[in-house]
């Protein structure tokens, strides 16, 4: 059946968009940057409607939140069940079976062995928190190293690991002490190395010989936290030796690893752990976003020797509340039952479209990325692969106007993150709006 979408019936954003718009300006917080003016009247599966009709492809899906696409039949279905049947008991202070039914499929196929244990929050933030407060407990070491370009929050803790934009933390210092930054395996866009097989490995350097040799014993380091594949900092796939290396590293010194898969996770890199794709084996690992497609939900997942919290050390009323844990384990049905399967095989097919049409293009410097999990880099030149962050605004403003929604990430990266749920047809026009938002933005076609 053909799609009825992309389709704008008025030049967006339409009068009733405009009138929603203006009463959010009177009311509403201003630190809620919009990329363009989108307001949304309902959503289905890839498909996104304003209040004047026009509909669009959504390939943002609430920054990645939309696994299962939006309002899918059988999570809608699960949320109004358990509504039903009560809606609120506090999963810290007493027992229902589908939080505990949730816990064991996290538990049954986190990446590494086990036995794992696991810790509801509301939030990516939330259990980035809970993560760093862990390491430290299990290990009783105040120091906890993350990578620049990193992005796992903007509560105090999180936003202290945070190290993608410096608007992100401007003006709200003091951080959370004993926190320190490295540099990611940032291979596509190296100025110093650009030999594959060591580049990687040679980026931890600055960790081991400079940061440990110099300045921090790591006999003082709780854990180290990354992406194993960067999201606000650019959709950033590391050198296949990079993640190897740094558990070897974290090992040899006593350091707990913690795996942020809060957007890289939940199938969307076509693995249901973006730490499988390198054979990664972490300590910990955080989940959010995808997790309940749309639903409010974090989750920690831990080692059960690590999972060892002192009594009344940490605690959550709202995390695991059944109504996300409904909508939560309908996602993850749908993600062991295909939905994994097709964010790989879809995304595949995504990327090489993408490679395809822009291989040509001056002001594409890179495509690259796992999955459904997809960046598009903008730059000025392609030979230095400077970045054209004002350029790559002005390519979602134009395909916006065409009925397609994307983000920015990183300085100048656009982000292909749509719903798990989208076929080859939606790849295939997305790829052609965005190459005619590019052309049109840049080369004035």
């Amino acid at each position: 059946m053909a799609k009825t979408y992309p389709h704008l019936v008025v030049p967006p954003p339409g009068p009733k968009a405009r009138a929603v718009i203006e009463r959010d300006h009177r009311v509403m917080s201003q630190n809620y940057r919009k990329d363009y003016p989108l307001v949304v009247e309902r959503a289905s599966g890839a498909m996104v409607e304003d209040p004047d009709g026009n509909r669009y492809l959504d390939f943002a899906a609430g920054i990645a939140v939309a696994a299962t696409g939006h309002s899918h039949p059988a999570v809608v279905a699960a949320i109004k069940d358990q509504a039903d049947r009560f809606l609120h008991m506090c999963a810290t202070d007493f027992y229902y079976e589908n939080v505990v039914a949730l816990a064991e499929g996290l538990a049954r196929r986190a990446p590494g062995p086990g036995p794992w244990r696991v810790f509801f929050a509301n939030s990516g933030a939330e259990v980035v928190e809970g993560a760093i407060k862990l390491a430290r407990l299990r290990t009783g070491r105040p120091k906890v190293v993350a990578f620049y370009g990193a992005f796992h929050g903007r509560t105090y803790g999180a936003m202290s690991l945070t190290a993608s934009k410096p608007v992100q933390r401007r003006g709200y210092g003091p951080f959370v002490p004993e926190v320190l930054h490295s540099h990611y395996a940032y291979c596509y866009r190296c100025p110093v190395n650009r030999q594959p097989e060591t580049c990687g490995v040679e980026c931890l350097d600055l960790l081991t010989k400079t940061m440990f040799g110099t300045t921090v014993d790591p006999r003082e380091v709780a854990a180290v936290i990354v992406e194993p594949v960067q999201g606000e900092g650019g959709y950033v796939v590391p050198h296949p030796g990079f993640l190897k290396r740094l558990r070897d590293i974290t090992r040899e010194h006593g350091i707990l690893l913690i795996a942020d898969e809060v957007q890289c996770g939940m199938g969307r890199t076509g693995r249901l752990f973006a730490s499988e794709h390198f054979g990664l084996e972490p300590d910990i690992v955080t989940l959010a976003k995808g997790i309940a497609s749309g639903m409010p939900l974090g989750a920690l997942v831990a080692r059960d020797d690590v999972m060892q919290w002192n009594d009344g050390g940490h605690g959550s009323t709202f995390g695991g509340n059944p109504v996300s844990v409904a909508a939560a384990l309908a996602t993850f049905r749908l993600l062991e039952e295909g939905l994994v399967d097709n964010a790989r095989d879809v995304g595949a097919f995504l990327k090489a479209r993408l490679e395809e049409r822009f291989r040509a293009l001056p002001v594409v410097g890179d495509v690259r990325g796992l999955g459904l999990m997809i960046g598009v880099e903008i730059v000025a030149d392609k030979a230095t692969r400077e970045g054209a962050p004002a350029l790559r605004e002005r390519i979602l403003e134009e395909a916006f106007s065409r009925g397609l929604l994307l983000l920015g990430c990183g300085k100048s990266t656009i982000r292909l993150s749509p719903p798990l749920v989208v076929d080859r047809d939606d790849a295939t026009a997305a790829a052609a709006i965005l190459g005619d938002a590019i052309e049109a933005a840049a080369l004035g076609r």
